[in-house]
């Protein structure tokens, strides 16, 4: 399997921090953002994810593959 580490600190991920957990372009991680697929926390002008956040994301995401079409 993959190692994904989301940091256990509760640092605040960026946009890049997400596309490499994910292993996807950080443009894409922008969309996912902007469309809400991934909350996001805001400060100032910058865009950040909660840790947990993305945990719960990859965790639908897994619930939505073993689901059958």
């Amino acid at each position: 399997m993959f190692n994904v580490s989301i940091p256990p600190d509760g640092r605040l991920l960026k946009a890049s921090d997400i596309a490499q957990i994910l292993n996807i372009s950080r443009a894409l991680a922008y969309r996912l953002m902007q469309n809400g697929d991934i909350p996001v926390v805001r400060v100032n002008h910058a865009v950040r994810v909660l840790p947990a956040d993305l945990e719960q994301y990859i965790q639908q995401c897994r619930q939505n593959a073993k689901q059958p079409a």
